[in-house]
């Protein structure tokens, strides 16, 4: 997954469109523009799609199926009122001119961005003069100097060859690199791909690095809050029934089928994706310092991309975060 760095968000105007999912119109109204991409936590919302639980909300949705960085390319073009990112990735938009709000965090990446070492290579310590393959500026460009941190190296200790994420499987198992920085599908890709690889480090050692949001222009938030309220309250509908383990066999039917996989394939990407309930989501919102809060997390990854370059001044990262229609929901469900 996935921290855009400002190259590849110029590449307005080559937006590709996968596929769309409409929500069929309630009202005269327009829908509401939702870009969604293959990430378990976002691919969530394909149950409240297929449920109709939009249409019982009675909210206009049109969600539109995009690849990863194609989905932000479209929010920065306008031709989307929303679009699911991590926190980072939302910064690096707002840095380009299109501000985002984030007000739903839908989840937490919990193993499925990793550091994948090639053959021999079993731990971080291992990597000390070694060459990785990672796209420069993404969220696995992170995590992997926060592996290193973490191990007590430095950037220094290794040579970063610049490589696009969709790109690590085949590169990996060339041998031209030692270890690769990737999320899933692709991490898992890589592991298939390279006889003896393993993963060396992942988003679960470093729980909150990683956010992953539902974000909404301001212009929008501000003229349909009350659709996006409802919105909200689909999601929790979906969090709700996920969270409960007699739905997990239809659940990952519905997960699996929008990205051409097998219930079988499929569990293991959710489980490495920790979706958080309406109390956890409240605790995360929590403004506070380290990456147990969304603040905290943004924060960090605000430094990080001005340490390296993504953008130049560090930016209000309090700005990119709305918690209120999850707090108004909270109070809603306790009358």
């Amino acid at each position: 997954m996935k921290l855009h760095s400002m190259k590849n968000l110029i590449r307005i105007g080559l937006t590709t469109l996968v596929g769309v999912v409409g929500v069929s119109s309630v009202r005269g109204e327009e829908p509401l523009k939702i870009a969604y991409s293959d990430w378990p936590g976002w691919v969530a919302w394909e149950i409240g799609i297929k449920k109709g639980w939009f249409e019982e909300e009675g909210v206009d949705v049109d969600f539109l199926w995009f690849d990863y960085v194609a989905s932000m390319d479209a929010y920065v073009a306008g031709k989307v009122d929303a679009v699911t990112m991590t926190n980072g990735d939302a910064l690096v938009t707002g840095a380009t001119g299109k501000p985002s709000v984030g007000i739903i965090i839908n989840d937490f990446s919990n193993g499925n961005d990793m550091i994948v070492g090639g053959p021999g290579i079993t731990s971080m310590k291992d990597l000390k003069g070694k060459k990785v393959g990672v796209e420069e500026g993404f969220v696995c460009h992170l995590l992997l100097l926060k592996g290193l941190e973490d191990n007590g190296m430095s950037a220094d200790d290794v040579t970063i060859v610049n490589t696009p994420t969709n790109e690590t499987p085949q590169v990996l198992a060339s041998g031209a690199v030692s270890a690769i920085g990737a999320w899933q599908p692709n991490s898992g890709e890589a592991l298939k791909a390279t006889p003896g690889s393993s993963r060396i480090y992942s988003s679960a050692d470093s729980p909150g690095i990683i956010y992953d949001l539902l974000f909404v222009s301001p212009e929008s938030l501000e003229t349909r809050r009350d659709d996006w309220m409802k919105v909200v309250k689909v999601w929790y509908r979906i969090v709700d029934y996920l969270k409960d383990e007699d739905n997990i066999d239809e659940a990952l039917e519905i997960l699996s089928n929008r990205v051409n996989l097998t219930p079988a394939e499929y569990e293991p990407l959710f489980q490495g994706t920790y979706i958080l309930s309406l109390e956890e989501a409240q605790d995360k919102w929590a403004d506070a310092e380290g990456l147990g809060s969304v603040y905290g997390s943004t924060e960090f990854v605000d430094e990080f991309n001005v340490k390296f370059g993504v953008y130049e001044d560090p930016l209000n990262t309090e700005q990119y975060l709305d918690p209120s229609l999850t707090e108004e929901y909270s109070v809603s469900e306790k009358k």
